[in-house]
């Protein structure tokens, strides 16, 4: 990692987790009423719509359960589901952030597992499969990212908790997704979580 880092500390049910972000994305404001996308790379943001899926799962009890992370970032919620007992692999397509991940989660004494996905070549994360459990926070970026991911999670697990702080793209994969999974909504502040199910 060429870049400085910062701890930063975020307070969970199950007691609090700290992990190193590149300093030029801690100091970038991510408190105004809607979320917003920053030149900043993506992954180095601990975005709100991550630490809300961390807390969400942060009173879960995952024992065994197989979970992956999609588009993991700083991988809050990867963390915290390997210390609720689940086995993780948090995924990207940057290999600098897996880097990360891979650094915190020995920082946190927690086994995550970290892969590099292109989401339009699952192919050897398919492989990886069958999960139990897919998380994505803060993901539809762009509209194009709808399609991949509908067909991406059934090939994955038959259970997928996503965060989105409002993104135009989540309007759209709702709307599509509803066609073959039920949706629950709980709403956290500017962000919303989505707990989708095949029947």
């Amino acid at each position: 990692m060429q870049n400085e880092l910062v701890r930063q500390t975020i307070e969970l049910p199950g007691g609090e987790f700290r992990l190193l972000q590149p300093a030029y994305a801690a100091e970038l404001p991510d408190d105004g009423a809607v979320e917003w996308a920053p030149i900043a790379p993506y992954w180095a943001v601990l975005w709100r719509s991550g630490v809300a899926l961390a807390r969400e799962l942060g009173g879960e009890e995952l024992g065994g359960r197989r979970v992956v992370e999609l588009g993991c970032g700083l991988a809050a919620p990867s963390m915290v589901a390997a210390r609720a007992g689940a086995v993780v692999l948090a995924t990207d397509h940057d290999g600098e952030a897996l880097e990360l991940v891979t650094q915190n989660a020995r920082a946190n004494e927690v086994e995550v597992d970290t892969a590099r996905v292109d989401w339009a070549e699952p192919a050897e994360l398919i492989k990886r499969g069958p999960f139990d459990l897919v998380l994505a926070a803060d993901v539809l970026y762009e509209r194009a990212s709808v399609s991949l991911l509908l067909r991406l999670l059934p090939q994955l697990a038959p259970e997928a908790w996503l965060a989105d702080p409002g993104r135009p793209a989540a309007a759209a994969f709702l709307e599509r997704a509803r066609g073959c999974w039920s949706v629950e909504t709980s709403e956290h502040g500017v962000v919303q979580i989505h707990r989708l199910r095949l029947p």
